[in-house]
């Protein structure tokens, strides 16, 4: 039995531990895994409204007029933005709209240019 302990894939939990077998288990989050073989990575995913996967470095247009608050006027559809940068959360788009600046986007109002 090796004494010598892994990082956990799921929670990151330095004290991954071995079984007796060759499987390591996390006393943290009770996860077990075999350290020889290849975990899948969780991939940012992330769709337009018409399903397409984006990218970072992308180009999309505005499918929708979208109310901005403290703006006078709206960005309107049609309006393409270049280079976005994806990232997690609710508004999973991070662009700079040209007349309105940085902003957060969500994934649905736009389409793959």
């Amino acid at each position: 039995m090796s004494t010598q302990m892994k990082p956990c894939p799921v929670c990151k939990s330095p004290y991954g531990y071995s079984t007796g077998t060759e499987l390591y288990a996390c006393p943290e989050c009770a996860h077990e895994w075999n350290p020889t073989t290849q975990i899948e990575e969780d991939t940012l995913r992330v769709l337009d409204s018409n399903g397409n996967q984006l990218q970072d470095g992308d180009s999309v247009i505005i499918v929708k007029s979208l109310p901005v608050k403290g703006a006078p006027k709206p960005i309107k559809s049609g309006t393409k933005i270049k280079n976005i940068r994806l990232t997690d959360g609710d508004h999973n788009i991070d662009c700079k709209i040209p007349g309105f600046g940085s902003m957060a986007l969500k994934s649905e109002f736009v389409k793959k240019a």
